[in-house]
């Protein structure tokens, strides 16, 4: 698909929540180590599940060792000169200039590996993925199972007390198993705390016959 060794691209996993996105990266970075590729892994600071801040940890206990970052520029500024393969797990949760550092890199001849979750617990896009999407040569969108029906799962449902949790809450909220469940479109909820509020609003605002 790709040639020439000085050639960089950009490649995106996308996806779900359980989807299996950082198995993925964390399988490519394995080969890429295999090959004897000079590799740096990064992770975002805000996700300290499972293996903590230092490494980055899949669902099915896979682990890798990373360095922590909340801005793009920490990401620059810790490329080595000769590094050939640059991978950032849950870059969702970092600032749109890593996509001018995805690209920089790119340019320069580095290959570049970014996992994240396309879309926040609402449904709606999450953070710099999706414009990392759209400049990237290659894009893999994984999905999970619906916990309720069975089907393709492709929304992140957040739960508060067992319960879909309000739009209104927090778009960042980092949490596993706990927190969220992997939901198809149908099943996938977000109530509004303030529906019935609205409702009586618009009641009050309406024309009488």
């Amino acid at each position: 698909m790709y040639h020439g060794a000085q050639d960089g691209w950009v490649e995106v996993v996308s996806g779900v929540m359980f989807s299996g996105k950082s198995e993925e990266l964390l399988r490519r970075v394995r080969r890429a180590l295999i090959a004897r590729k000079r590799v740096q892994v990064f992770k975002s600071q805000l996700d300290d599940r499972y293996g903590g801040i230092f490494r980055i940890s899949s669902h099915d206990g896979s682990e890798l060792e990373a360095h922590p970052v909340s801005t793009s520029v920490q990401v620059a500024e810790q490329i080595h000169d000769d590094t050939q393969v640059v991978a950032i797990d849950e870059a969702q949760f970092l600032d749109d200039g890593i996509v001018s550092v995805a690209n920089a890199l790119a340019d320069r001849g580095v290959r570049v590996i970014i996992a994240g979750t396309d879309m926040d617990f609402r449904g709606e896009p999450f953070g710099p993925i999706p414009l990392l999407l759209a400049i990237a040569e290659r894009v893999d969108k994984l999905h999970a199972i619906c916990v309720l029906c069975g089907d393709l799962a492709t929304r992140n449902q957040r739960l508060i007390d067992g319960r879909p949790a309000p739009a209104e809450g927090p778009t960042i909220q980092v949490g596993g198993s706990e927190s969220y469940e992997a939901r198809c479109r149908r099943c996938h909820e977000v109530p509004l705390r303030t529906r019935h509020q609205t409702e009586l609003e618009i009641g009050r605002a309406a024309p009488s016959a």
